[in-house]
């Protein structure tokens, strides 16, 4: 029985340093390359979204500012749809009042760095727009269903309540980078910590969290992938019918034709 026992500790041991050692060169290994390589060019994402937070947060102190970076960035559920969308962008960058905000910029910094040195930049903003946006979208279907729903539903004050701003965003690229990158333990740490803040803390933006981790994850399945009938439908409208191919024309009897004398010398 110890033999069993120690050998199968071994088996763990091996396997979780196999683990580590891939998701160190995964996450942290091949990025750092990439940022040697391309210089602080790689970085420009995670330098405008951490110079956008320090920017409405400073203008976010004053009285006449904080209602300007509502009016700009502030997304509630009570909100028309229309207006929800189009602060979405923009509440990237509105942190939390009652959050520090230096630890979310240091988050928000290392997430976007990560992200950008490893997906590119249109796939970060990509992940970072759609995983935002589910969460927004979710609370407004939780406020309209009402309370009860097995316990789905929100009641109508918490419409009035602010949106998570970037913290949704950081979330969901981490989420994606851990699913893409084969990376468990940071998968752990992201999922895990938004589970039991859902759990210890149950709020509104909790549930927003759960809801990008749950699209970042569905995003990150179908990194890479084809879907087959989108395939299918694409290259069937991609390629017109040839017409069909027909014997060559075989010419018509004519007059026929004498030959023309020519002169010759005597």
């Amino acid at each position: 029985m110890k033999g069993d026992w120690s050998r199968g500790a071994a088996r763990a041991v091996r396997f979780a340093g196999r683990t580590l050692r891939g998701e160190w060169h995964a996450v942290v290994l091949d990025p750092v390359r990439q940022l040697v390589r391309r210089g602080l060019s790689g970085l420009v994402l995670a330098f405008v979204a951490a110079f956008g937070v320090v920017f409405f947060h400073g203008i976010a102190q004053h009285p006449f500012g904080r209602r300007l970076v509502w009016h700009l960035g502030g997304v509630t559920a009570d909100l028309p749809l229309w207006l929800s969308l189009l602060r979405t962008p923009v509440s990237l960058y509105v942190p939390a009042l009652d959050l520090p905000v230096w630890a979310g910029i240091t988050q928000l910094f290392l997430a976007f760095a990560l992200a950008e040195l490893t997906l590119g930049r249109g796939r970060t903003l990509a992940v970072a727009y759609v995983t935002t946006l589910a969460g927004t979208m979710t609370a407004r279907v939780m406020v309209a269903l009402g309370p009860g729903w097995w316990g789905l539903g929100l009641p109508p004050e918490v419409g009035r309540i602010l949106d998570t701003g970037p913290s949704a965003a950081v979330v969901g690229l981490f989420t994606y980078l851990a699913v893409v990158r084969h990376a468990p333990v940071v998968f752990t740490l992201t999922g895990g910590s938004m589970v039991w803040e859902s759990v210890a803390v149950p709020n509104l933006a909790g549930r927003e969290h759960l809801i990008a981790v749950a699209a970042a994850v569905v995003l990150g399945l179908l990194h890479g992938r084809r879907l087959p009938f989108p395939a299918r439908l694409v290259e069937r409208l991609g390629t017109t019918p040839s017409p069909p191919r027909s014997d060559p024309p075989t010419p018509r009897p004519g007059p026929p034709r004498h030959p023309v004398p020519s002169l010759r010398l005597p």
